[in-house]
């Protein structure tokens, strides 16, 4: 090969290691933000399930209201 073109060559592989380089912070910003967005919905589904369990119990209580002031058959 010519020195022209090993420097040709070599323009262009300093080029792409750039770009390579560039995708490569982009996909560890992007894996950060998946992790963030997963223990985001994690931190939801607990709620809804802390919720559920208060509401059961709220249910509970007002059927033993409802039994006690006969306002409800057993």
């Amino acid at each position: 090969m010519t020195d022209e073109a090993t420097n040709l060559v070599l323009e262009h592989l300093r080029h792409i290691r750039a770009r390579v380089d560039a995708m490569d912070s982009k996909l560890d910003e992007i894996t950060t933000r998946v992790g963030h967005l997963e223990r985001s919905v994690a931190q939801q589904a607990v709620q809804f399930a802390e919720m559920n369990v208060r509401l059961d119990g709220m249910e509970k209580r007002l059927s033993r209201i409802e039994r006690r002031l006969e306002l409800a058959s057993a």
